[in-house]
């Protein structure tokens, strides 16, 4: 496989790919809710030549690209974007306001890059139809709704996705993290955490601040769940066996001297091995329910799940031929990544369809700043994904990005 002849074709793509990035960024949606990106993906799909379905799993779009009989291959790319206050200071930084599904207005931003993951799946897919000479094969270029609320993948295989569009040999899918722009890492086995996020309400008794026994207190209920479930990492695991508790929001009362009735805490845990994961789950709820039976609670505390992601695992032998592909073409940009415990449901396509699937990083941080910091021991300088702040440099990362794509893909479509 030859990948050096895709520099005229980018060259000629990258004005115009810098200008999709710049519109999406300026103009992000929020999970399920991205049409405008959507018609942007699908307008572009066409134009290179896919068959184009819309509305998949609500606002998901697939373009199919077939180029005679060989492997097919599944690119995918999120779309949605955060509820978060850009604060980058760029030119095209975000100024949309969104209502939520709680019917809040909300500030809107691409905090997590995923206006890049579009641009380079466009970019993609433009470089693939152009040198069709060089491959054969179908490719399957997957534009995905609602990843950062865990429904996205769900909500397209759930509108009959399998059933609607040719099963690949691989499926293939990147994230930009807080690498130097231009590098790639990728790993075999495990490279995203098993994310689960709960809300916990527990209650008590209300009463006046100045009549605290004639009270069942849930804030004291609460705090003391909330450092109570900090002890399950660091006195009930092993060091070997990695897991991450955060509570992430913590609400009672409105009032000083007022004590509440009910207080509602908000959890999310990570981990990367199922065993580990059954562990924290089952101590989180032994500790919610003694921690209000402790304080007298009045009933159980009610323990809802809100989203799930599934570990991200890349198929040894897929990962391996990948981990080829990029080291030919990007020599001495690619690195051997650990786990990390950001969370995804791209596995959702693989793990459900029994597909092998790969899953790797894009550097987006200018590789001047990174090296800055990291020689000053200052890296908590850099912005991470979901911060106001991250914003890949535009260069060489959407190149990256795009050349990652068509090397991983024409991996198995130049057979």
């Amino acid at each position: 496989m030859n990948t050096d002849n895709l520099a005229p074709h980018l060259d000629r793509l990258m004005p115009s790919l810098e200008a999709v990035y710049i519109d999406l960024h300026e103009h992000p949606e929020l999970s399920m809710q991205e049409i405008r990106t959507a018609a942007i993906a699908a307008d572009h799909l066409r134009s290179s030549g896919c068959e184009v379905t819309e509305r998949v799993g609500k606002t998901g779009v697939v373009g199919v690209l077939r180029n005679g009989p060989g492997p097919t291959v599944m690119l995918r790319a999120d779309m949605d974007a955060l509820p978060v206050e850009e604060a980058t200071g760029l030119p095209y930084a975000s100024r949309v306001t969104s209502t939520d599904r709680a019917g809040k207005t909300v500030p809107v931003m691409h905090a997590c890059g995923h206006d890049m993951h579009v641009a380079s799946l466009i970019g993609a897919t433009a470089v693939l139809a152009q040198t069709r000479h060089l491959w054969h094969g179908t490719l399957i270029s997957v534009f995905q709704p609602a990843e950062e609320t865990g429904e996205g993948a769900q909500a397209m295989i759930a509108d009959g996705f399998f059933e609607r569009f040719p099963k690949p040999d691989v499926i293939l899918g990147q994230h930009v993290m807080s690498l130097p722009a231009g590098e790639l890492a990728c790993r075999s086995g495990v490279i995203t955490s098993a994310g689960d996020s709960f809300e916990i309400r527990m209650f008590g008794r209300g009463a006046h601040g100045s009549m605290p026994e004639a009270s069942i207190d849930p804030v004291v209920m609460a705090a003391s769940t909330v450092l109570r479930l900090q002890t399950i990492v660091s006195r009930e695991l092993a060091v070997a066996e990695p897991a991450v508790v955060t509570v992430g929001s913590l609400q009672a009362g409105t009032k000083e001297n007022v004590i509440p009735g009910e207080a509602i805490l908000k959890v999310n845990v990570r981990t990367y091995d199922e065993g580990v994961r059954r562990r924290v789950l089952a101590a989180m709820e032994r500790i919610v329910n003694a921690e209000a039976a402790a304080s007298g609670a009045p009933r159980p505390p009610e323990i809802k799940p809100l989203d799930r992601y599934s570990a991200v695992r890349n198929d040894p032998d897929a990962a391996e031929r990948v981990m080829r592909a990029f080291t030919q073409h990007f020599p001495g940009r690619v690195q051997e990544t650990k786990p990390t415990s950001a969370s995804e449901d791209f596995g959702c396509f693989g793990a459900q369809w029994h597909v092998p699937s790969v899953f790797w990083f894009v550097g987006g941080i200018d590789p001047a700043q990174f090296e800055r910091a990291l020689k000053a021991g200052r890296m908590g300088d850099i912005p991470t994904n979901h911060n106001p702040r991250f914003a890949p440099v535009i260069h060489p990362t959407l190149e990256a990005g795009v050349e990652a794509m068509v090397a991983a893909a024409r991996a198995w479509l130049s057979e």
